[in-house]
Protein backbone atom coordinates (compact mmCIF):
# COMPACT_ATOMS: atom_id res chain seq x y z
CA UNK A 1 0.00 0.00 0.00
CA UNK A 2 1.30 3.43 -0.75
CA UNK A 3 1.73 6.11 1.67
CA UNK A 4 -0.88 8.43 -0.30
CA UNK A 5 -3.42 5.54 -0.46
CA UNK A 6 -2.66 5.11 2.94
CA UNK A 7 -3.46 8.14 4.35
CA UNK A 8 -6.35 8.34 1.94
CA UNK A 9 -7.80 5.20 3.99
CA UNK A 10 -6.89 6.80 7.24
CA UNK A 11 -8.37 9.85 6.60
CA UNK A 12 -11.81 7.80 5.16
CA UNK A 13 -11.65 5.78 8.64
CA UNK A 14 -11.58 8.82 11.01
CA UNK A 15 -14.51 11.19 8.51
CA UNK A 16 -16.77 7.95 8.79
CA UNK A 17 -15.84 7.77 12.26
CA UNK A 18 -16.62 11.73 12.99
CA UNK A 19 -19.96 11.31 10.78
CA UNK A 20 -21.61 8.40 12.93
CA UNK A 21 -20.61 10.42 16.07
CA UNK A 22 -22.07 13.27 15.24
CA UNK A 23 -25.59 11.57 14.42
CA UNK A 24 -25.08 9.79 17.76
CA UNK A 25 -25.68 12.89 19.27
CA UNK A 26 -28.35 14.27 16.83
CA UNK A 27 -30.06 10.68 17.78
CA UNK A 28 -29.62 11.79 21.26
CA UNK A 29 -31.10 15.27 20.59
CA UNK A 30 -33.71 14.61 17.83
CA UNK A 31 -34.31 10.90 17.52
CA UNK A 32 -33.94 8.59 15.22
CA UNK A 33 -36.69 9.60 12.75
CA UNK A 34 -35.00 13.62 12.28
CA UNK A 35 -31.63 12.03 11.67
CA UNK A 36 -30.37 14.20 8.51
CA UNK A 37 -27.58 13.80 6.09
CA UNK A 38 -27.56 17.63 5.43
CA UNK A 39 -27.42 18.49 9.17
CA UNK A 40 -24.67 15.97 9.89
CA UNK A 41 -22.56 17.50 7.09
CA UNK A 42 -23.43 20.86 8.40
CA UNK A 43 -22.43 20.58 11.59
CA UNK A 44 -18.96 18.82 10.87
CA UNK A 45 -17.93 21.42 8.17
CA UNK A 46 -18.27 19.29 5.50
CA UNK A 47 -20.38 20.09 1.71
CA UNK A 48 -23.85 18.37 1.77
CA UNK A 49 -22.66 16.65 -1.57
CA UNK A 50 -19.00 15.23 0.25
CA UNK A 51 -21.04 13.02 3.31
CA UNK A 52 -22.90 10.74 -0.11
CA UNK A 53 -19.76 9.66 -0.31
CA UNK A 54 -19.36 8.13 3.06
CA UNK A 55 -22.91 7.39 3.13
CA UNK A 56 -24.78 7.27 0.35
CA UNK A 57 -28.41 7.74 1.86
CA UNK A 58 -29.96 8.09 5.74
CA UNK A 59 -30.65 4.81 5.37
CA UNK A 60 -27.27 3.57 5.07
CA UNK A 61 -26.32 5.64 8.23
CA UNK A 62 -29.03 4.21 10.17
CA UNK A 63 -27.99 1.04 9.34
CA UNK A 64 -24.50 1.73 10.15
CA UNK A 65 -24.83 3.08 13.42
CA UNK A 66 -27.62 0.17 14.41
CA UNK A 67 -24.67 -2.39 13.60
CA UNK A 68 -22.24 -0.55 15.55
CA UNK A 69 -24.75 -0.46 18.45
CA UNK A 70 -25.67 -4.06 18.31
CA UNK A 71 -21.92 -4.39 18.16
CA UNK A 72 -21.61 -3.01 21.42
CA UNK A 73 -24.12 -4.53 23.32
CA UNK A 74 -22.83 -8.10 21.77
CA UNK A 75 -19.55 -7.24 23.05
CA UNK A 76 -20.53 -6.24 26.67
CA UNK A 77 -22.58 -9.30 26.61
CA UNK A 78 -19.17 -11.50 25.30
CA UNK A 79 -16.83 -9.98 27.88
CA UNK A 80 -19.89 -10.98 30.91
CA UNK A 81 -19.90 -14.39 29.91
CA UNK A 82 -15.82 -14.55 29.39
CA UNK A 83 -15.25 -12.66 32.90
CA UNK A 84 -18.02 -15.26 34.93
CA UNK A 85 -16.39 -18.24 33.06
CA UNK A 86 -16.17 -20.71 35.94
CA UNK A 87 -19.09 -20.23 37.94
CA UNK A 88 -22.59 -21.90 38.01
CA UNK A 89 -24.49 -21.67 34.81
CA UNK A 90 -26.85 -19.29 36.37
CA UNK A 91 -24.30 -17.16 37.11
CA UNK A 92 -22.72 -16.67 34.06
CA UNK A 93 -26.60 -16.14 32.92
CA UNK A 94 -27.05 -13.76 34.99
CA UNK A 95 -24.08 -11.76 34.35
CA UNK A 96 -24.77 -11.71 30.65
CA UNK A 97 -27.79 -10.89 31.48
CA UNK A 98 -27.00 -7.42 33.74
CA UNK A 99 -23.94 -6.82 31.48
CA UNK A 100 -27.22 -5.78 29.09
CA UNK A 101 -28.65 -3.68 31.32
CA UNK A 102 -25.76 -1.80 32.27
CA UNK A 103 -25.06 -1.13 28.57
CA UNK A 104 -28.78 0.18 28.01
CA UNK A 105 -28.14 2.51 30.43
CA UNK A 106 -24.97 3.73 29.83
CA UNK A 107 -26.45 4.19 25.95
CA UNK A 108 -29.67 4.76 26.09
CA UNK A 109 -30.66 6.17 22.86
CA UNK A 110 -28.54 3.88 21.17
CA UNK A 111 -30.72 1.24 22.68
CA UNK A 112 -33.87 2.74 21.31
CA UNK A 113 -32.30 3.03 18.49
CA UNK A 114 -32.34 -1.13 18.00
CA UNK A 115 -35.43 -1.68 20.31
CA UNK A 116 -37.18 1.06 20.50
CA UNK A 117 -39.88 2.39 18.15
CA UNK A 118 -39.23 1.57 14.45
CA UNK A 119 -38.13 4.28 12.45
CA UNK A 120 -40.93 5.18 9.88
CA UNK A 121 -39.56 3.96 6.43
CA UNK A 122 -36.55 2.15 7.04
CA UNK A 123 -36.35 -1.63 7.27
CA UNK A 124 -33.32 -2.81 8.45
CA UNK A 125 -31.44 -4.83 6.01
CA UNK A 126 -30.16 -8.26 6.53
CA UNK A 127 -26.85 -7.38 7.35
CA UNK A 128 -27.85 -6.18 10.55
CA UNK A 129 -28.57 -9.69 11.67
CA UNK A 130 -25.21 -10.93 12.82
CA UNK A 131 -24.60 -7.88 15.00
CA UNK A 132 -28.07 -8.36 16.11
CA UNK A 133 -27.40 -11.74 17.06
CA UNK A 134 -24.96 -11.80 19.67
CA UNK A 135 -26.56 -11.58 22.75
CA UNK A 136 -29.22 -14.02 21.73
CA UNK A 137 -25.80 -15.99 21.27
CA UNK A 138 -24.24 -15.42 24.40
CA UNK A 139 -26.62 -16.90 26.10
CA UNK A 140 -27.00 -19.90 24.20
CA UNK A 141 -24.23 -20.38 25.02
CA UNK A 142 -24.18 -20.14 28.65
CA UNK A 143 -27.20 -23.13 27.83
CA UNK A 144 -24.87 -24.72 25.71
CA UNK A 145 -21.78 -25.39 28.28
CA UNK A 146 -24.60 -26.04 31.27
CA UNK A 147 -26.05 -28.92 29.31
CA UNK A 148 -22.28 -30.19 28.37
CA UNK A 149 -21.67 -29.84 32.30
CA UNK A 150 -25.12 -31.65 32.64
CA UNK A 151 -26.39 -28.94 34.65
CA UNK A 152 -29.35 -28.09 32.22
CA UNK A 153 -32.69 -29.57 33.10
CA UNK A 154 -35.32 -29.33 30.23
CA UNK A 155 -38.67 -27.39 30.44
CA UNK A 156 -42.21 -28.56 29.90
CA UNK A 157 -43.01 -27.91 26.57
CA UNK A 158 -46.68 -28.00 25.06
CA UNK A 159 -47.24 -31.07 22.79
CA UNK A 160 -48.24 -28.78 20.19
CA UNK A 161 -45.68 -26.16 20.98
CA UNK A 162 -43.67 -29.24 19.90
CA UNK A 163 -43.16 -28.62 16.10
CA UNK A 164 -42.37 -25.07 16.08
CA UNK A 165 -39.63 -26.00 19.15
CA UNK A 166 -37.94 -28.36 17.17
CA UNK A 167 -37.77 -25.88 14.44
CA UNK A 168 -36.47 -23.03 16.50
CA UNK A 169 -33.88 -25.30 17.83
CA UNK A 170 -32.55 -26.87 14.18
CA UNK A 171 -32.52 -23.14 12.76
CA UNK A 172 -30.35 -21.57 15.87
CA UNK A 173 -29.35 -23.96 18.28
CA UNK A 174 -29.41 -27.87 17.06
CA UNK A 175 -27.61 -29.28 20.01
CA UNK A 176 -29.79 -28.17 22.35
CA UNK A 177 -33.48 -29.83 23.35
CA UNK A 178 -36.05 -28.26 21.69
CA UNK A 179 -37.90 -26.94 24.57
CA UNK A 180 -34.49 -25.51 25.95
CA UNK A 181 -35.33 -23.59 22.64
CA UNK A 182 -38.13 -22.79 23.50
CA UNK A 183 -37.67 -21.63 26.56
CA UNK A 184 -34.69 -19.61 25.22
CA UNK A 185 -36.45 -17.44 22.97
CA UNK A 186 -39.17 -16.67 25.53
CA UNK A 187 -36.33 -15.23 28.00
CA UNK A 188 -35.05 -13.53 25.41
CA UNK A 189 -38.03 -11.49 24.87
CA UNK A 190 -38.53 -11.02 28.62
CA UNK A 191 -34.99 -10.39 29.25
CA UNK A 192 -35.28 -6.83 26.63
CA UNK A 193 -38.64 -6.01 27.92
CA UNK A 194 -37.01 -5.87 31.46
CA UNK A 195 -35.02 -3.55 30.09
CA UNK A 196 -36.74 -1.39 27.81
CA UNK A 197 -39.71 -0.87 30.71
CA UNK A 198 -36.39 -0.03 32.83
CA UNK A 199 -35.29 2.49 29.99
CA UNK A 200 -38.19 3.89 28.75
CA UNK A 201 -39.68 4.66 31.81
CA UNK A 202 -42.75 2.05 32.75
CA UNK A 203 -40.98 1.11 36.25
CA UNK A 204 -41.21 4.75 37.56
CA UNK A 205 -43.23 4.74 40.54
CA UNK A 206 -43.55 1.02 40.43
CA UNK A 207 -40.04 -0.63 41.24
CA UNK A 208 -38.19 1.00 43.76
CA UNK A 209 -34.47 -1.09 44.13
CA UNK A 210 -33.93 -1.74 40.65
CA UNK A 211 -31.00 -3.64 40.73
CA UNK A 212 -31.97 -5.94 43.21
CA UNK A 213 -35.37 -6.12 41.54
CA UNK A 214 -33.54 -7.16 38.01
CA UNK A 215 -31.08 -9.39 39.66
CA UNK A 216 -34.20 -11.18 40.88
CA UNK A 217 -35.65 -11.21 36.89
CA UNK A 218 -32.37 -12.50 35.69
CA UNK A 219 -32.68 -15.46 38.21
CA UNK A 220 -36.31 -16.45 37.26
CA UNK A 221 -35.09 -15.83 33.60
CA UNK A 222 -32.71 -18.23 34.40
CA UNK A 223 -34.79 -21.02 35.70
CA UNK A 224 -37.50 -20.82 33.28
CA UNK A 225 -34.57 -22.22 30.37
CA UNK A 226 -33.61 -25.11 32.86
CA UNK A 227 -31.04 -23.74 34.70
CA UNK A 228 -31.08 -23.76 39.01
Amino acid sequence: MSTAHGARARARIEVTAAIKQEARGQLAAEGAAKLSLRAVARELGMASSAIYRYFPSRDDLLTALIIDAYDSLGEAAEAARTTAAGTPPTERWIAVCEAVRTWALAHPHEYALIYGTPVPGYTAPRTTVQAASRVALALIAVLREAHQESRLTEPALPADLRPEAERMAADFAPDLPPETAAAMVAAWAQLFGLVGFELFGQFNRVVEDRDRFFRHAATQLAHSVGLS
